[in-house]
């Protein structure tokens, strides 16, 4: 591991699903010599997709990272890299190490040019203010274009990328590319897998081509850097390439241009080009700005840590992997020195960690480090109260780095386990898994007696019901989760008396209580200053002692209860004003129970009086959309009984927010992908209730 900061790069590679990101790293493990043969992700053998789930699959589940070294132009540069998946459903891995990330190469297929996730993992870079360069792979397909690749980037990213190679031929005919910097032209000899590269003239039949290309970069690159804008207007072809490189490499640092390379990972076409861009170009450590925090103990105070090797100690937990010999911590190391035995402290929950053990992380393999400095990405063993987007730091200079963005699940299913060991392991199975994948929730409802699963998708529920299942030996059935309505009243009722008479020799039982029953809001309480509780507002309006005040909370409570368990469908009641006017009492046989049990029957029929209906939680979606899409979209947004609250418009993109009842929308975002090939994206919070057409409540009711 390297302690020169200046020779360590640490790069993501992120795109599209299929866009060949794990082909693209296998390349880069081989040609570094940390893999001595290629694995294949069509093949499962692919050493970054070491997930049972993955090789099956044939996807990215979730990032795996990996340290190798590059030999470039006489130095020896340590590349951090880590490999992420490309479905939308894991998108928080994405996340996660964007947010860890001082780079990052962004693939993208040279026939589909930039796609739906494309769009999402751009935008994530840019909420980190990731650098990247680009990578058109593909080039070998048949249909490929590198022009249109190119220009989709300028077109639905709004980005300034600049060319700095084009390809020899496409398709079948893709021989090797052309160096525009240099004006160099490589081919790569498909008999020894690409490692050996030759270098010629660029052919007589592409100079027009490339010449042209290389015109457009220098004026690309002049519009960023005033210095090379003079050099340019004196003599465009007496600009030397180390001035160019450098120019491109400010531009990109200061997030103004994304250089663009090309090639075939899977025929070995450009991947040693492709690294050495990402040394040429690709910031270290030291280039990025300090990381920014606040002092624990004072929220509004600003510090920040200084890339280096002896400043106090500071680092961020980006992932946790269960592990049979404890949990992997995986933590990217912003200042200072890591030694393992050492003590840190974690400033969020203010307790104290050991390192028992750090280690460099090749995919699934390890190898143990005595220490580790700043810019480095490394796991840890020996943490216990540590989680995703904590900081770690020493004790005598503590700081809290910014927190990571997790999105909300968009999708629920309802699981139960089979046998009663299986339901033993369950609770602890699935707060394992939520440890290690934030974007992942369970709960219990204690109004359906289910276990609610919560996930960014159909595909993320499947896999962790697999990992139940397969890993973990866990019996479950999975289901479709059941809505949780509520009840409320639509009308007013007046003196509607509850008696409750009992006789049983000796003692008996006596209340006797009278209520009025009327609708009402949060904010209509509020206005009233009387307080809600759980949906019901109780007011004691007892005059001149009719009821001894000792059975006055007593009718309450009846009254909650009755509330708690509802009168339609069993669904808690809620937005009632509960009015206590008028009773009697026995001297005797009064008692408390009694006037719960009154409480309780003078609600039910009051309520009943005054009409019920049920109420259905509301959702807010926002929803993200192509232009062309707008029509379909809206369109099946009415047909689930959605209203448009607003639309936007964002260059060629519309923004809806909606109304939607959450019993339309259980595997909406799978729907919405398919109408809108893949490129719209959404998300959803609660809203509030709202009550429901007589002719679905008769049909929720006859359910229940």
């Amino acid at each position: 591991m390297s302690k020169n900061l200046s020779n360590v790069r640490n790069i993501g590679i992120c795109a599209h699903i299929d866009a060949g990101k794990t082909t693209v790293t296998e390349r880069v493990l081989y040609y570094t010599g940390m893999n001595y043969k290629m694995g294949e992700v069509h093949e499962g053998t692919a050493t970054m997709d070491f997930l049972e789930e993955e090789q099956q699959r044939g996807i990215t589940i979730q990032s795996a990272a990996t340290t190798c070294p590059w030999d470039f132009h006489g130095d020896t540069y340590t590349v951090n890299l880590i490999d992420t998946p490309g479905h939308v459903d894991f998108t928080i891995e994405v996340e996660r190490s964007m947010r860890v990330l001082d780079g990052a190469v962004t693939v993208f297929d040279g026939k589909e040019g930039v796609e739906a996730q494309s769009e999402t993992v751009w935008r994530q870079a840019d909420r980190y203010n990731v650098p990247r360069i680009c990578f058109i792979n593909k080039m070998d397909k048949i249909g490929a274009n590198f022009e249109f690749s190119y220009n989709s980037i300028i077109e639905r990213l709004g980005a300034n990328p600049i060319a700095v190679q084009i390809p020899i031929g496409a398709g079948d005919d893709l021989k090797g590319l052309i160096d525009l910097i240099e004006m160099r032209a490589f081919y790569f000899d498909s008999g020894e897998l690409g490692a050996v590269v030759e270098e010629r003239d660029i052919p007589d039949d592409l100079r027009g081509e490339a010449d042209a290309w290389r015109h457009q970069m220098l004026e690309q690159t002049a519009e960023l850097n005033d210095d090379f804008m003079e050099q340019y207007l004196e003599d465009e072809h007496s600009i030397d390439v180390e001035a160019i490189r450098s120019a491109l490499r400010d531009g990109t640092i200061n997030h103004k241009c994304t250089p663009t390379f090309c090639g075939a990972a899977l025929r070995n076409i450009g991947i040693q080009r492709l690294l050495d861009g990402v040394i040429t170009f690709l910031p270290n450590p030291t280039e990025v700005p300090d990381v920014q925090g606040t002092n624990p103990k004072d929220e509004k105070e600003k510090l920040s840590r200084a890339s280096t090797a002896d400043a106090p100690f500071s680092g961020l937990v980006f992932k946790v992997v269960s592990d049979t010999h404890g949990d992997l911590t995986y933590c990217r190391i912003y200042s200072g020195t890591l030694k393992k035995g050492t003590r840190v402290l974690n400033p969020g929950n203010n307790k104290k960690e050991i390192v028992s053990r750090i280690y460099e992380m090749h995919a699934k393999d390890r190898e143990a480090l005595d220490e580790a400095y700043a810019g480095s990405i490394v796991a840890l063993i020996g943490l216990k109260n540590s989680g995703t987007g904590d900081t770690l730091c020493c004790n005598d200079s503590p700081i809290i780095l910014e927190r990571m963005h997790f999105p909300d699940p968009v999708i629920s299913m309802s699981i139960e386990p089979i046998t009663t060991d299986d339901k033993k392991k369950l609770g602890e199975a699935l707060g394992t898994i939520q440890r290690e994948d934030p974007s992942f929730r369970s709960r219990y409802n204690d109004e359906t007696g289910e276990t609610i699963i919560s996930g960014m998708g159909e595909l993320h529920l499947e896999i962790v019901k697999n990992k139940l299942v397969r890993d973990m030996k866990i019996g479950v059935n999975v289901g479709t989760p059941r809505v949780s309505y509520r009840e409320t009243i639509t009308g007013i009722a007046t003196d509607v008396r509850g008696k409750f008479v009992k006789q049983t020799g000796g003692r008996g039982q006596y209340g006797d209580a009278v209520l009025n029953v009327e609708p009402i809001t949060m904010e209509q309480a509020e206005e009233q200053e009387l307080t809600m509780k759980d949906g019901v507002v109780f007011v004691d309006n007892i005059k001149q002692g009719v009821i001894p005040r000792e059975y006055i909370p007593s009718v309450e409570v009846g009254a909650r209860s009755a509330a708690l368990s509802g009168i339609l469908g069993g669904y808690p009641m809620q937005n009632v004003k509960v009015e206590l006017v008028f009773g009697s009492y026995h001297d005797v046989d009064s008692s408390q129970v009694a006037f719960e049990q009154a409480g309780a029957l003078a609600f039910r029929q009051a309520c009943t009086q005054a009409g019920l209906t049920l109420l259905e939680p509301i959702m807010r979606a926002m929803i993200t959309t192509p232009e062309d899409f707008f029509g379909p979209v809206s369109g099946d947004l009415s047909s689930r009984r959605g209203q448009i609250v607003e639309t936007e418009i964002r260059a060629n993109t519309r923004i809806i927010h909606a109304d939607v009842p959450l019993s339309e929308m259980f595997g909406y975002t799978t729907v919405l992908r398919g109408m809108t090939q893949g490129r719209a994206s959404m998300t959803m919070e609660p809203s509030e209730y709202r009550a429901m057409p007589p002719n679905l409540t008769k049909e929720v009711l006859a359910q229940t």
